[in-house]
């Protein structure tokens, strides 16, 4: 069959790009020599969880729209394609430690009942028995647009759903048709801005699945981590963020440090045992929003990268806007993310 698109990285930007795509009827080939979510989309955290609702950006409201969409979104690939991408809006509770975090937390509050609409709520609660971490003002903040997914299923669903409309999803192929490049972080670091410098690089983020069955409980963010009960039983904890390592795939002592502090956090954890470690690179452009548009110098080549701690959930939002620019040449992207501060020419893939 003829290709229109040949979409290169099987990351969670890379098939919610192709899936965009492929529900408008073009014909897709993702090409990734590692397989589906062989990367930081891999993982096993999926702490979809909003920036909070202060110093208002266009990072924040591309970051909102994608959660509030997400839901439908992930239903959908769900129902074409049979797999379960583990997503559920569960929301999320973080303990407020002192007063100096207490009026902030009020603050914010503030921020979310104008900024979100009325269907989601950031509030403040008096800290529940249980499963919540230890809070200095007896106070926890609940956000109800915080939500979970399991990454490593989640892309495997999309993959199946893909291959349900038609998609391919092969190891190698030449380019065909329209080129969009979603290849992480070495496909960053590869990338030059107008400066010469790398247009992003890799942070190393590590993480644990715990045999912990609290599927039906809020995700929890405490001593700076991500701890979230998923669907199949397990509760993840995570993660580490280091910019530098000799392996980046490779878990090591900082998990253990990380396990230590998540038991100390919340001990519930304390007894449950480890059932997986995981260690990837997530690529972070350097302006820390998803790097989006068109590659400058390359007609027909188009680039979707860096979506660091936040790329599960801007995802949908990636893929709807990329199809549009793509397919339809309505530009959309916000001006941060856009990919006009990169050095014109061919580059290396």
């Amino acid at each position: 069959m003829a290709i229109d698109v040949t979409v290169r990285g099987a990351g969670v930007f890379g098939l919610a790009c192709a899936w965009a795509m492929a529900r408008r009827g073009v014909r897709v080939r993702v090409v990734d020599p590692h397989g589906v979510g062989a990367g930081a989309s891999g993982g096993v955290v999926g702490a979809l969880a909003p920036h909070v609702p202060e110093n208002w950006n266009a990072k924040k409201a591309f970051q909102l729209d994608s959660l509030l969409m997400a839901e439908d979104w992930w239903a959908a690939v769900a129902g074409i394609g049979g797999g379960d991408p583990g997503y559920a809006r569960t929301g999320r509770l973080q303990p407020i430690p002192d007063a100096p975090a207490l009026e902030r937390a009020e603050a914010r509050a503030q921020g979310a009942a104008t900024l979100w609409p009325a269907e989601v709520t950031w509030e403040i609660l008096p800290a529940p028995e249980g499963w919540a971490p230890p809070s200095g003002t007896g106070r926890v903040i609940r956000d109800t647009l915080s939500a979970r997914i399991h990454p490593a299923r989640a892309c495997a669903a999309l993959a199946a759903a893909l291959r349900t409309l038609g998609a391919e999803i092969v190891p190698e192929a030449a380019d065909a048709g329209v080129v969009l490049h979603a290849t992480g972080w070495r496909g960053l670091e590869a990338l030059r801005d107008d400066r010469g410098r790398p247009a992003g690089s890799g942070v190393k983020g590590q993480a644990a699945l715990l045999a912990l069955d609290r599927r039906d409980l809020p995700q929890l963010y405490a001593d700076g981590l991500h701890i979230v009960p998923h669907a199949d039983g397990t509760t993840a904890i995570g993660s580490t963020s280091e910019r530098e390592f000799e392996d980046g795939s490779a878990p090591d002592a900082a998990l253990d440090d990380l396990l230590a502090r998540a038991r100390a956090a919340v001990p519930e954890l304390a007894g449950a045992p480890v059932l997986a470690r995981w260690a990837g690179v997530r690529p972070r452009a350097r302006s820390r929003a998803p790097l989006m548009g068109e590659w400058p110098g390359r007609p027909g080549h188009f680039i979707a990268n860096g979506g660091f701690k936040i790329g599960f959930g801007v995802a949908p939002k990636v893929g709807e806007t990329m199809a549009e620019l793509i397919l339809e040449g309505r530009d959309t992207i916000p001006e941060g993310f856009g990919t006009g501060g990169l050095a014109a020419g061919p580059g290396p893939d």
